[in-house]
């Protein structure tokens, strides 16, 4: 069957709609939802019984490009600035040194065991580099595992902030193959320009678009996502254009605005969540109809052993060296180490090699595709149990809430007080959003002379104005008044 304008959207929302049904298995048998859009795609696809003949990996990078936006985008709103704080060096490195370690212990063993040239196999390395915990983290919370210390927030930045540097290698070592001629020494100037560009203007961007989306006045809620959205687009291309790394410029730029003040911020996470499990299934759906398994058979034996090398010596030894220089127990190495989990981002990587048109690019591609589906059987399915085996899990099964979870859900506060505004008070005549109000308390409703009032971030409060506002404790109800008040 071939993808027409007309059977376009009956087969995409077909595919969508089963897609979604089946993925509510990954959450009762521990499967991660990744491997099962992928096998929807190829049974769909032309070597399956759908039938689909699709095999344009210019159409399938793009799709990639843009799903992954709306992913990294939505990874960097839900990080909380004080939860990463405190491993914010171990991340870096981890993600940084430690994507580097992967890709050159990785593309030293395929070197040594087939016949890629040395440039070839570095980019075969830095193209697996980068990890991916989206289903990692559905798995724990499916299995109501809690891990100890900041085991989890590192784990979080790490998979967030590790995609750009990936990117940056393989783009670096596919330069290499294709110019023969070229030294080694000249990517690392593109590698610092993509680096310090990417990371100076996304927090650019970020601080623009925090003034943007508080100082613009649109009539309705539902605009501000669709604005956010543009702001992100802006932010990747423009970056991209100027020369910077424009995965690494939306992350900083989402990381810094979701631990911002917004307009409607609840609004926008909510939409940015579904975006992105939306883009989540089209990418894995997409590479999975690219991909044609007949042509993935022979690479097995090849492709397991480097996707074995890379689980179990590639990565936990580019662990266990980019953590020595932390304090850090052995058993929690071990388990960063184990959710070294590869997804998507590796698959669509590897649709660079195939546009440029380079000898092995199809090999390539079959053997990143087979990493990625081995990557997700062995350690997806694993995570809970290898925790456990660790003793990295908090006892009784005790969970620590997450704070876009508690942000998004509507919990009931325990703290009320009504807060009279005078008209020379320092909160009349503001919105909202730039008292910079507490994140544990929530303006529930304003009474206005006769009637009442439900807020947003734009709400102006006026003089005489009488403030219902609800917390979790007492201390949160100070905090309200220190901030109404203009104390920092």
């Amino acid at each position: 069957m071939n993808l027409t304008i007309e059977n376009i959207l009956l087969i995409g929302s077909l595919l969508l709609f089963i897609s979604i049904i089946v993925g509510k298995t990954s959450y009762k048998f521990g499967v991660p939802t990744l491997l099962l859009f992928l096998t929807i795609g190829m049974l769909a696809g032309s070597d399956g019984i759908g039938g689909i003949q699709f095999d344009d990996p210019k159409i399938t990078q793009f799709i990639g490009i843009v799903s992954l936006n709306f992913i990294l985008f939505s990874g960097g709103l839900d990080t909380n600035w004080n939860t990463v704080k405190p491993i914010l060096k171990e991340g870096i490195v981890l993600s940084t040194l430690g994507v580097l370690l992967t890709a050159v212990g990785l593309g030293t063993f395929v070197w040594w065991i087939t016949d890629f040239t040395i440039y070839e196999s570095m980019l075969l390395g830095s193209i697996v580099s980068s990890t991916d915990a989206a289903a990692v983290f559905s798995i724990l919370r499916s299995k109501n595992l809690a891990l100890k210390t900041n085991l989890r927030p590192t784990l979080e930045l790490e998979s967030g902030s590790n995609d750009p540097m990936a990117y940056v290698l393989t783009i670096a070592f596919l330069s290499l193959v294709v110019n023969q001629d070229q030294s080694i020494l000249s990517i690392i100037p593109m590698f610092l320009q993509q680096m310090l560009l990417g990371a100076a203007l996304g927090f650019g961007f970020g601080k623009l678009s925090k003034y943007i989306i508080n100082k613009i006045k649109l009539d309705f809620e539902g605009l501000y996502p669709v604005l956010v959205i543009a702001l992100m687009f802006i932010t990747f291309s423009a970056t991209d254009f100027a020369g910077g790394n424009g995965f690494l410029a939306i992350y900083i730029c989402s990381v810094y605005l979701g631990n911002q003040n917004l307009i409607h911020k609840k609004t926008i996470l909510k939409v940015y969540d579904g975006f992105a499990w939306l883009m989540q299934i089209v990418l894995f759906l997409t590479l999975g109809l690219l991909v044609f398994p007949s042509r993935v058979l022979p690479i097995f034996g090849i492709g397991l052993m480097i996707s074995l090398f890379l689980i179990i010596v590639a990565r936990p030894l580019s662990v266990f060296l980019s953590l020595s220089f932390f304090k850090m127990n052995n058993k929690r190495r071990a388990y960063i180490s184990w959710v070294g989990l590869r997804g998507g981002v590796p698959i669509v990587f590897a649709t660079y090699p195939l546009l440029e048109g380079i000898e092995k690019a199809d090999m390539m591609f079959n053997i990143v595709f087979f990493i990625s589906v081995t990557s997700v059987i062995i350690q997806g399915t694993t995570l809970s149990v290898v925790a456990k085996w660790l003793d990295v899990v908090l006892p009784n099964g005790e969970k620590k809430p997450h704070p876009t979870d508690l942000l998004l859900k509507d919990n009931p506060k325990t703290v009320m007080q009504e807060i009279e505004i005078e008209f020379d008070h320092y909160a009349a005549d503001k919105k909202i959003v730039d008292l910079g109000f507490p994140k544990h308390a929530i303006i529930a409703m304003i009474k206005r002379d006769d009637s009442y009032i439900t807020p947003n971030g734009a709400t102006v409060i006026l003089g005489g104005d009488v403030l219902i506002v609800f917390a979790e404790k007492q201390v949160a109800i100070d905090e309200v008044n220190e901030k109404l008040k203009g104390n920092k």
